[in-house]
């Protein structure tokens, strides 16, 4: 299957090169992506080891496994897992992004050897797993520092710096971390060797690149190249940087744009229109990949607050919006409890599983992904249609190889009914927000927030 698709993309490229068409006028139904064919249905988790149990060790996360399989999670992408540096970390515990040592494993999480074990069980229960990496900066005790301070960025004392905000020119306040210099090669080529040893040495399935929009994009096109020679990975990137998913090799990015339109949905500042604008904008930019949706995230979670404070009534109307849209959708571990506070950054925190009130929920929601090849991710999937012209109703349907499903979402605190000009026929409701809610003659009536997921 790789092997056809890489084939596919490379014939397109040529035919490009030959008729003078850009990337972009390629046809929406031709493979013009390398992702690997476990991901083209696939759904993300988030795992905040640290954490993410009372113990925050990789034995007592694994036991989750089997229930988050159950949800129907494909890929488990945790938060890093590298030894923290000490030197000028915040809080007592520190920040995981400060990265003390390359290839090594956080002790608190455990050793190696659970490390490997837990991966092994992730992979026998039909899962994948991808790692936080952290490419922009190391800690200031990492052996690199001494080692190859050329490797890093200096001020004009020869001092190294800590990274600084390429839109102000200032200092972003990680001061727990030194800047690395991206116009050492040396420095590049050990870069791209230390994650190929993850590849190689410790099983794992594909990187969550941090801070993907602060790195050179022409080290992401050598740097993604080689590392999808080592096998099929997936590769996603913190950002938005169309450049990134058209020639740098990324699979998948953030949809920072759709979330922050979700947050001013849900505040009353924005409205379905505000949607349809950015997918027309979004498909002009991109021509590659898809995007990764999501209600919430670490950092949204710790510094912009949870979905409940930002989205208040609407946060199950944002997932399923989130899950349904074109891209990949993100459950945030503790989102099926639910969380319902902000966690801990630098300290040692913990959700406290114990009742997991949304499982239902979105194991409803994330199983229609693997039943309706419409949902599929990137243009294995379809694009969404607008079904009604309303500011304040959602209605979209996605359809392919026969079958098709509708999305109705009320995006206001206000009971809507509204009448779809399109045959519903003989389907069914398969989701919906109100067990008492029916269709009379395709008119429909949806609560505050509701929502209703209809299927021929």
């Amino acid at each position: 299957m790789r092997h056809l698709i890489l084939l596919i993309f490379i014939l397109s490229i040529f035919a490009c090169k030959n008729s003078n068409i850009e990337p972009a006028q390629i046809e929406s139904n031709q493979v013009i992506t390398d992702l690997p064919e476990w991901a083209i249905d696939a759904t993300i988790y988030e795992v905040n080891m640290r954490q993410f149990t009372k113990e925050g060790t990789f034995e007592s996360f694994s036991s989750h496994l089997p229930r988050i399989k159950e949800m129907g999670i494909d890929i488990i992408w945790l938060m890093p897992i590298n030894p923290i540096s000490e030197k000028n970390k915040k809080g007592s515990l520190g920040s995981p992004y400060a990265v003390a040592d390359y290839k090594g494993i956080n002790p608190e999480y455990g050793k190696v050897e659970d490390f490997d074990k837990m991966v092994n069980k992730i992979h026998e229960l039909g899962m994948k797993i991808i790692i936080d990496w952290v490419p922009n900066h190391t800690g200031w005790d990492n052996k690199w520092i001494t080692a190859h301070p050329e490797w890093y960025t200096k001020n004009d004392k020869g001092e190294i710096i800590d990274p600084i905000d390429y839109n102000t020119g200032k200092s972003w306040g990680w001061t727990d971390v030194a800047d690395l210099n991206y116009d050492n090669k040396e420095m590049r080529a050990e870069m791209i060797s230390t994650l190929k040893f993850w590849i190689k040495e410790r099983n794992i399935d594909g990187f969550r690149m941090d801070v993907a929009h602060g790195v050179p994009d022409d080290f992401w096109m050598d740097c993604n190249a080689q590392l999808k020679a080592e096998g099929d990975i997936f590769l996603l990137a913190e950002g938005e940087v169309p450049k990134q998913r058209n020639l740098g090799g990324f699979h998948a990015d953030y949809g920072w744009t759709l979330h922050h339109i979700m947050n001013k949905i849900a505040q009353g500042e924005a409205n379905v229109d505000s949607i349809w604008s950015y997918v027309k904008t979004d498909q002009e930019k991109f021509n590659k990949g898809f995007h990764m949706n999501f209600t919430s995230n670490h950092d949204e979670n710790t510094w912009s607050g949870t979905e409940f404070e930002r989205m208040g009534e609407a946060h199950k109307a944002m997932a399923v919006l989130a899950a349904t849209f074109e891209g990949m959708p993100l459950v945030y571990g503790g989102q099926e409890e639910p969380l319902k506070r902000r966690l801990e950054f630098f300290e040692k925190d913990d959700i406290g599983f114990k009742d997991y009130a949304y499982k239902d929920f979105y194991t409803q929601l994330l199983k229609l992904k693997k039943e309706y090849p419409a949902l599929r991710n990137g243009e294995f999937g379809s694009k969404a249609e607008r079904l009604l012209e309303d500011k304040d109703v959602l209605a979209f349907k996605r359809e392919k190889d026969g079958k098709m499903l509708i999305i109705c979402i009320n995006l206001t605190s206000k009971k809507k009914s509204f009448i779809l000009d399109f045959d519903l026929g003989s389907g069914s409701m398969i989701l919906k927000s109100d067990e008492n809610m029916v269709i009379k003659e395709n008119q429909i009536t949806l609560e505050p927030w509701g929502y209703i997921i209809y299927s021929n």
